[in-house]
């Protein structure tokens, strides 16, 4: 009795503690938004608009400031958005910006392949395929919108992985890289080869890498800063995307990376 007693009471706080995690998620997002509202406010207004005492208004507040989204004004003690929001705020309308920019440059590209045409970013430790566009020799329906694909396996990742900065990049070719095929390179070497080839030769390439049968290519979409932001690329069914032509397709494919660089406002 007193084991199933003892489990009631766990559950019990486990939801509370759930209950609690979710309301302060809440509160920080209402800051957050307060701020973006009012410009600037003090502690006290921050607590009478969450109608939270201010204590608890100053606990959010440092946090967030920890994280750099808020920033205090020292003399007079008030609280702006700060430079962690811009950041954020930026990495979402480039997103917006390179799919907007993007859906002709990817549907040009796959009609003067005819195969699949993709652009895909960086989300976290994958890349993410935002775009796709099919040309007249794909004849699968197979859809890579939203699907997050290993950056070791296949030419977008590989492409995203390259132009990383040197102390991330290594972290995650040193991690324990995932075999999908007898082909899937899953080495620290053997990577840190090929993204060495990448960035000599401005694309990439994988066959059969992440799956049996697709081949693709991919080449870097770069920012009016020069950054490395997306990939636009080629996958295709190895038996027409034969590996001999990969290096044309991928020049194809560098080629379309420029044009959307240039829509982008990149000079270079």
């Amino acid at each position: 009795m007193s084991n199933t007693n003892d489990a009631a009471d766990d559950r019990s706080e486990e939801r509370r503690a759930g209950a609690g995690s979710v309301q302060s998620v809440d509160r920080a997002v209402s800051v957050l938004e307060i701020l973006a509202k009012l410009g600037e406010a003090g502690v006290t207004e921050i607590s009478e608009e969450l109608g939270v005492h201010k204590s608890t208004a100053f606990r959010i507040l440092g946090v967030l400031e920890n994280r750099g989204l808020v920033e205090q004004e020292k003399e007079r003690g008030k609280y702006y958005l700060g430079a962690g929001v811009l950041r954020l705020a930026g990495a979402a309308a480039i997103r917006l910006d390179i799919s907007q920019e993007g859906q002709p440059v990817c549907r040009a590209l796959a009609e003067d392949t005819g195969e699949t045409a993709n652009i895909a970013v960086l989300d976290g430790d994958a890349a993410v395929n935002i775009m796709q566009a099919r040309g007249s020799a794909a004849v699968t329906a197979y859809n890579w919108l939203g699907r997050r694909t290993p950056l070791h396996a296949t030419a977008s990742g590989k492409v995203l992985l390259a132009h990383l900065p040197a102390q991330r990049r290594e972290a995650l070719v040193t991690r324990k890289l995932p075999r999908f095929t007898e082909h899937t390179l899953t080495t620290a070497a053997g990577l840190r080869e090929q993204l060495t080839a990448a960035l000599a030769d401005g694309f990439a390439c994988t066959s059969e890498e992440l799956e049996i049968g697709l081949n693709a290519v991919a080449a870097p979409v770069r920012a009016h800063d020069g950054a490395v932001i997306g990939a636009i690329g080629l996958s295709g069914p190895a038996y027409r995307m034969e590996r001999e032509l990969l290096p044309e397709l991928a020049q194809r494919s560098a080629k379309a990376a420029a044009e959307l660089s240039r829509r982008m406002g990149y000079a270079g």
